[in-house]
């Protein structure tokens, strides 16, 4: 694997996507990638529930 989440989390996006794209799934950064996808999940919910507080 090329770079680490903790070295640089916008290279380590960008080559975890790429491996995706290509299939290689034994490449891949399983742990962080579902942890990522879970922040993206709880962002959007708090995002809605600021909006909805709003109206």
């Amino acid at each position: 694997m090329g770079t680490t989440y903790e070295e640089d989390v916008v290279a380590w996006a960008t080559e975890q996507a790429a491996l995706l794209r290509a299939g290689k799934l034994s490449a891949i950064d399983i742990g962080h990638i579902a942890e990522e996808i879970e922040d993206v999940g709880k962002s959007e919910q708090r995002e809605l529930a600021s909006r909805m507080a709003a109206l």
